[in-house]
């Protein structure tokens, strides 16, 4: 599944080609055709990112809400139009690029009401300039869930994904199993700096890099990580540890994350 940074790239380099545009909007695969048709002609107004959610806003206040879950993809090209590749949900075409969107698991209009809805119930983004932190915070030292658990968890903090849960808590010494209750301020104002940070680097390299002073990979997996995958610890070259939160995999040196209360 796409990481927070993933999206908001997207978000990025969509409002470059599509924003104040009127667009030709349609779904070669025909699953998402009533939904294009009520798109179709009009101006987009902007484009933007909630954690793991892209929104492209038209005139008129209907907003396409996309969620790519673990299978989406989405490919920019310039015009002219090449034949869709593979099952295209929907396509978006202004006057000198098009996106395609294949097999998103959210890919639906939404009114004004629903809009609002749909943000309410999203955690701050650590990505957005006017997300509140403190809402999170409220959210953590009230639960006795584990951290690794909750800044997954898109409604308590959104954009963080399974690479980034691992290496932001190893980076900041705290065991993903830590319950949040046990979380002080000074440990999660840490947190949310450093996935701010990382993510940031995320979208401006197009990859996932927590190695500090590291650049992207030549190879296809670009991204430079300490411990997510690995089985040695870069800092104290002990053994990490492999377990599942919620059906995910996670990772932890036991040795430089201790699991105990942090302040």
């Amino acid at each position: 599944m796409p990481e927070g940074h993933t999206i908001h790239r997207a978000a990025r380099d969509h409002r470059r080609i599509l924003a104040d545009q009127k667009l030709a909007v349609s779904s070669p695969q025909g699953r998402f055709a009533e939904g294009a048709a009520r798109l179709n002609g009009r101006r987009c107004r902007a484009v933007e990112a909630y954690g793991k959610h892209l929104l492209y806003h038209f005139e008129g206040g209907d907003t396409l809400h996309i969620h790519l879950g673990l299978f989406g993809r989405i490919r920019k090209h310039k015009l002219p139009l090449a034949e869709p590749r593979g099952a295209v949900r929907v396509r978006l075409v202004g006057p000198t690029h098009a996106v395609d969107i294949n097999g998103p698991t959210i890919c639906r209009v939404l009114d004004e009401p629903e809009r609002l809805t749909l943000i309410q119930r999203i955690g701050p983004d650590v990505l957005r300039a006017d997300a509140d932190p403190e809402r999170a915070f409220k959210k953590i030292m009230r639960s006795r869930a584990p951290i690794g658990r909750l800044i997954m968890d898109q409604s308590v903090m959104a954009g963080i994904g399974n690479i980034y849960r691992s290496e932001v808590l190893w980076r900041q010494g705290i065991h993903p199993q830590t319950p949040g209750r046990m979380i002080g301020r000074a440990a999660f104002d840490r947190i949310w700096t450093d996935a701010k940070a990382l993510l940031t680097i995320g979208v401006k390299r197009n990859a996932i890099i927590t190695v500090d002073g590291a650049i992207p990979s030549k190879s296809r997996y670009r991204e430079r990580v300490n411990i997510f995958a690995k089985t040695q610890c870069p800092a104290c070259r002990g053994a990490i540890r492999r377990f599942e939160i919620d059906g995910r995999r996670a990772f932890v040196c036991e040795a430089c994350q201790p699991l105990s209360g942090n302040e």
